[in-house]
């Protein structure tokens, strides 16, 4: 049986999963031991620490050095040491194993790659490990985020790879009548070849979640694939590398398919990217870089996500104590360093209707600010859900936002039981008003929010819709018991092509993203110009390349 075969019921699922798009998963999100293994975490905690001050068991083509970049947010002493090798090394080698793994077929990709997936997954305490160590994530949000929720996309991505290569038929008879003559017959096969070598461009929040998508959907259309993670966040990459190099040794392939790029210096990056091999990016992180690729990589298609202006519009609401508990926890979790997470909450000076009677603009800032801080004042969850912060910037950032405004909750450092030496810090929430577009219309991406007083509700819906269209969002919300603005802010969802989330006060939250069920970003705004997942994703990867002759 081949690794298809042995694979193709769960493909099957994931396909259909696609086009219901309702809750399921294969992978469970609780690190049960029951699930995992009674011995997972444990065993996975202590795999990656016998990694800490050695070389990373990784052997490439053209390695010149060995570097040790990561710097642990919880002041873990790492000392890993990767490869750091010659881009034009991995280039050609990439071209080298491209003509077997396009040998092997869509059939053939899919199984090795499939194989590889449940492997990862079976290593997801170790994922998680290494996620938590390098992106300061909480160690449930970095199980859940770098392991079942990652192999959630990477599975996604394999099923609409599939559904658009599946589509393309291998041969065909071409019959064509010619009246009396004899008609014209035409034998044809179509081959479906990807476009040449990806790069794919990881970031330092969630290394493995924003990687997924891009690195399977382009090795299953039949591109070898780099992957260039941040130097921060090396590890999670380089441990799903290493699955990845050997299943495909052991299937008889060329490793190469597959190889790691890691470097501090951004001139590697800039020579990766604008390599005349290299054919698609894809590339997560702000905009700065990400508008350098699309003026410089010209030659590749780039699958950018990007900073944006994530809102939330305040009008009414019939549960007041539960969109505070909501829009908290939304803002502490990990530590507002997700790119789904709500930074401008517009409020109509006048104030909101709610269950509890009217609330004036000042009385909704308090109640959330104190919502916040009794959060992060809570010893027990407080550390697990703001985790730490993941670089000196997103330091800076929050000191500066004290300074604009006026400061309605104030940023301090937060203890953690279990790293004395973590970066964490409590969020910030800063009142603006309208006429302080210099500040709230620009991404502070961190735990900084900005609660805006706006005109009047209409005025709010609007200056949503006008900074997200210049400035982006992967998400939008609103609270109002009022049905007519609820659909005026369905209208701005449309208008801004940004995703909406009505009245959330239970256990879901507006940075959270489910796959198979949620489309992260749309492609149509500035915060990002492709969507995970659509056929749209993944289609423009490969070609079809076809042979015809007479029958």
């Amino acid at each position: 049986m081949t690794l298809f075969d042995t694979h193709r019921p769960l493909l099957d699922a994931a396909v259909q999963a696609t086009r219901t798009r309702g809750h399921w998963t294969p992978f469970p999100e609780m690190p049960s031991p029951k699930v995992y293994g009674e011995t997972a975490q444990a065993d996975g905690e202590a795999a990656v620490a016998a990694l800490f001050g050695r070389d990373y068991p990784l052997s490439q083509p053209g390695e010149t050095a060995r570097v040790a970049c990561e710097r642990s947010p919880y002041g873990v002493k790492l000392g890993i040491r990767y490869p750091e090798c010659a881009p034009q090394a991995l280039v050609d080698a990439a071209l080298a194993a491209e003509p077997g793994w396009q040998a092997i077929g869509a059939q053939g990709r899919l199984g090795v790659l499939l194989e590889a997936l449940m492997r990862i997954h079976r290593r997801s305490h170790e994922l998680a490990r290494a996620a938590m160590l390098t992106t300061g994530q909480g160690a449930l949000m970095a199980f859940q985020a770098a392991g079942p929720h990652a192999q959630d996309r990477a599975l996604e991505a394999l099923a609409y790879a599939w559904k658009a290569m599946d589509d393309v038929p291998a041969e065909a008879l071409w019959d064509k009548p010619q009246g009396k003559n004899p008609p014209l017959v035409m034998s044809k096969q179509f081959e479906i070849v990807g476009r040449g070598v990806a790069l794919v461009i990881g970031c330092a929040t969630f290394p493995t979640w924003n990687t997924y998508p891009g690195l399977f959907a382009a090795l299953a259309t039949g591109n070898p694939a780099i992957v260039k993670p941040h130097p921060q966040s090396v590890l999670p990459a380089a441990l799903t590398v290493s699955v990845l190099r050997d299943v495909l040794a052991e299937q008889g392939l060329d490793p190469n398919v597959v190889t790691l790029a890691v470097s501090e210096r951004p001139q590697v990056t800039q020579a990766l990217a604008t390599h005349p091999a290299v054919a698609s990016i894809d590339f997560t992180g702000g905009n700065a870089f990400g508008r350098w690729l699309q003026d410089h990589a010209r030659q590749a298609r780039v699958y950018a996500e990007m900073a944006g202006v994530n809102t939330v519009v305040v009008e009414s609401t019939h549960e007041y104590a539960a969109l505070l508990q909501n829009l908290a926890f939304s803002l502490c979790l990990y530590s507002g360093q997700m790119c789904t997470t709500t930074q401008n909450l517009l409020v109509p000076r006048e104030g909101i209707r709610t269950d509890q009677g009217p609330k004036s603009f000042e009385q909704f800032g308090q109640d959330l600010a104190a919502a916040v801080d009794k959060l992060a004042s809570n010893p027990k969850i407080a550390s697990s859900v703001l985790g730490a912060i993941v670089s000196r910037d997103v330091w800076q950032r929050v000191d500066a936002a004290q300074g604009v405004g006026r400061t309605l909750l104030a940023s301090r450092p937060l203890p953690h039981p279990d790293f004395p030496e973590a970066q964490a810090r409590t969020p910030v929430i800063v009142a603006l008003d309208q006429a302080d577009a210099s500040v709230y219309r620009m991404e502070c991406f961190g735990p900084v929010s900005y609660v805006v007083a706006t005109d009047s509700a209409a005025a709010a819906a609007q200056l949503a819709e006008d900074v997200i269209r210049e400035h982006g969002a992967l998400t939008l919300g609103v609270y109002s018991t009022d049905e007519a603005f609820i659909q005026r802010m369905e209208a701005v969802g449309r208008r801004a092509r940004v995703a909406l989330s009505v009245n959330l006060t239970q256990g879901v939250y507006v940075n959270q993203a489910a796959a198979f069920s949620d489309y992260h970003g749309s492609g149509g705004n500035p915060a990002a110009n492709a969507s995970y997942a659509t056929l749209a994703f993944v289609a423009d990867r490969f070609v079809v390349v076809q042979r015809r002759r007479h029958a």
